[in-house]
């Protein structure tokens, strides 16, 4: 099986330490990332779970962290019970953070591995530039 990858890239007006915070705080998380809940305590192998509302209904996805290297690297897996396909690894998703940037300007790039097909890869693609952007309206708005 090929591997289609969705990649979502922006750029954020703050540095590298500001995005990450953004990436790694709940609270921060919740309003960019469709209200979701995030548990984890952000120790490499540690588990990660999003709990949340989607169009009417609860949700609660998880996964597990393979690497945390603050401010520049986050790699984690994902698995969503409402892609209603069977919780085995070959239905998980593996996600990518990475970070480059200084002088108060963060390129933020997120990969999202273990697509099936190009069309799930686009339509990843689009969900995840949709919260990056987001995340860039909430880092570069401040706490308001």
């Amino acid at each position: 099986m090929t591997d289609h990858v969705a990649v979502a890239e922006t750029e954020i007006n703050a540095s590298r330490d500001e995005v990450w915070d953004a990436l790694t705080d709940p609270e921060q998380i919740e309003k960019y990332m469709f209200g979701s809940r995030v548990e984890t305590d952000w120790k490499q192998g540690s588990h990660i779970t999003w709990k949340g509302e989607y169009e009417g209904k609860s949700y609660e996805d998880r996964g597990k962290i393979i690497e945390i290297e603050p401010p520049s690297r986050l790699k984690l897996t994902h698995f969503s019970p409402m892609s209603g396909k069977d919780d085995l690894p070959e239905n998980h998703h593996t996600l990518l953070y990475e970070l480059e940037g200084d002088d108060g300007r963060t390129t933020l790039r997120l990969s999202q591995g273990n697509n099936a097909s190009p069309e799930e890869a686009e339509h990843s693609r689009t969900n995840w530039q949709q919260m990056l952007s987001g995340l860039k309206e909430v880092v570069e708005g401040g706490s308001g």
